[in-house]
């Protein structure tokens, strides 16, 4: 199956944007950036937009998510859109007992620690996702020529949620469980890729012209780990998209170890973090893959010099990869001021493809 003829990427609106230019390695008319959580907490429009709602809701909310996901396209001319939702979405819209509770993070009623708990976990119904297909369509309506990214959490943070039920910061439970209880395990995260990947082609056959796997929590795990218990279940989630033929992204945090395996679930690009140089990023994977990222968040604040200077040795690392699209190491931090994002934008597209940043 592929997207429908009156799709973004198939009508001709989105297809020689810049952004999915980049991602599929070839020139585009001018440098993509987008910033992953660009919509959000920055931004005294969404802010205002948001009073009195939980986070959840407005997700669920088709006419406000989308006019969340839109604020940051209108106010800092970024070259994508990246849908306003939450990874545990597919969770609630399942009927999992989880919430959003603010200062934390996502909390479960009941978390899920046995093959009895996995086997107890509500089936998300395709029916479920009609307003997630209904926000995407909004979206997408408005934003004309540029693309939407859609986007899910990956099996193993998802899993890692479910597990602790709640945030953590060394994610012992879904280390411990993967080994003292494989079968346990592989059914959980069999769960969360069919649940992401439902989440992901929901948004792909609405309207969304590319695909993101955000895998926050995998820099928890060693690259055995990952490879051995993680990695088929990323790849099941993006099963459930492959055959739509939007471009794929993986980005993970802490995971510069772990590049390659990322890669070979089966993407077109990889996200770095603020972590790994992108000149280096792009040597681990041979020089043959697009990347995405990696200003550091920190360097948002910092004194406007400081900041150009980094951006610009930024796009010179992302040089070495055969296509860049130009993103923060991680999402926006909530005190950002939404002008300096905006100021980041224009440099970024002041600087003409193949000319040197630093010149």
């Amino acid at each position: 199956m592929t997207l429908s003829a009156s799709h973004p990427l198939m009508d001709g609106r989105t297809a020689g944007s810049p952004l999915i230019t980049a991602y599929r390695g070839g020139a585009p008319s001018r440098r993509p950036v987008w910033f992953m959580r660009q919509a959000g907490r920055s931004l005294p429009e969404y802010r205002k937009v948001r009073e009195g709602i939980g986070m959840l809701e407005s997700c669920l909310k088709p006419e406000l998510a989308a006019e969340i996901t839109l604020q940051p396209v209108r106010r800092h001319d970024v070259d994508a859109g990246i849908f306003f939702s939450d990874i545990v979405i597919p969770l609630r819209l399942a009927g999992v007992d989880v919430d959003i509770v603010p200062g934390v993070g996502p909390v479960l009623g009941s978390p899920v620690r046995s093959a009895s708990d996995v086997r107890k976990l509500p089936r998300l119904e395709d029916s479920a996702l009609d307003p997630i297909r209904e926000a995407v369509a909004l979206t997408v309506a408005e934003l004309g020529s540029t693309p939407l990214i859609g986007f899910a959490g990956a099996p193993f943070t998802l899993a890692a949620y479910m597990v602790e039920g709640k945030p953590s910061r060394d994610h012992l439970g879904p280390r411990t469980m993967m080994h003292a209880d494989p079968e346990a395990w592989q059914a959980l995260a069999a769960w969360a890729a069919d649940a992401s990947g439902a989440f992901l082609r929901a948004q792909l056959e609405a309207g969304a012209s590319a695909g993101q796997l955000f895998d926050s929590w995998a820099g928890s795990l060693g690259l055995a780990d990952y490879e051995r218990h993680v990695a088929a279940a990323s790849a099941r989630a993006l099963d459930h998209v492959r055959d739509l033929g939007a471009p794929l992204v993986h980005f993970g945090t802490g995971t510069s170890e772990l590049l390659a395996a990322m890669r070979s679930v089966g993407v077109d690009v990889v996200g770095v973090d603020y972590r790994l140089p992108l000149d280096e990023a792009s040597r681990r994977l041979g020089g043959t893959t697009p990347l995405q990222g990696n200003i550091d968040p920190a360097l948002l604040n910092a004194p406007w010099e400081v900041l150009e200077g980094h951006v610009r040795e930024v796009l010179a690392a992302g040089a070495a990869a055969p296509g860049h699209v130009v993103n923060l190491g991680h999402g926006v931090p909530p005190e950002t001021d939404p002008a300096v994002l905006t100021r980041v934008v224009d440099l970024i597209h002041s600087i003409a493809p193949g000319e040197s940043p630093l010149a």
